[in-house]
């Protein structure tokens, strides 16, 4: 049996789960978020906890035990705390101002680049050179940073671009000179 799929699913309080077949909504302080449970993957409320299980142990069955009830228990954390990806900037002269509810970077390129949040993203600027995503839904939040980091991806000669905070880039060694 899966480690993970077999794990309850706490429900905190103030938060409202309705499952309707397989389409499972969970509604908190901080909005919605629905998502529909892969076929053969069942997904019951009991008590206070949200039981995920399998009917068989086929391969597919395994595979996806486990996904489904990391996906539910990440919308369950979303529309408690929320996720945030904060991000840094490095290089001279590479910075992000807040433009209302925009992104406006400076990248060294001849013009500045501006990012509209979709809906439900939020940005934060909290220096010039660090930023955070913030939302309510794990994966819209990784790629609108993945998007954003694919605007100056880190340079492995010089380290400059923009990077997931703590994310290490490995430098290479330049030319050798004589």
């Amino acid at each position: 049996m899966s480690r993970i799929g077999r794990l309850p699913i706490p429900v905190p309080s103030g938060v409202e789960v309705t499952i309707d077949g397989q389409k499972v909504t969970v509604k908190g302080p901080k909005g919605q978020l629905s998502h529909t449970v892969i076929n053969p993957i069942t997904i019951a409320q009991d008590d206070g906890k949200l039981v995920v299980s399998r009917p068989d142990d086929e391969r597919e069955s395994r595979a996806r035990h486990g996904l489904s009830r990391t996906l539910v228990a990440n919308m369950v954390t979303g529309v408690t705390q929320g996720y945030v990806k904060t991000m840094e900037i490095v290089g001279v002269g590479y910075r992000v101002t807040a433009r209302g509810a925009d992104l406006e970077f400076a990248l060294g390129y001849s013009h500045p680049i501006t990012v509209k949040p979709p809906e439900g993203i939020s940005f934060r600027v909290e220096t010039p050179t660090r930023f955070a995503v913030e939302g309510i839904d794990k994966q819209k939040v990784g790629e609108v940073a993945a998007n954003i980091r694919k605007l100056r991806k880190p340079d492995p000669y010089k380290g400059k671009g923009v990077r997931y905070q703590g994310e290490v880039v490995r430098r290479k060694v330049g030319k050798a000179g004589k």
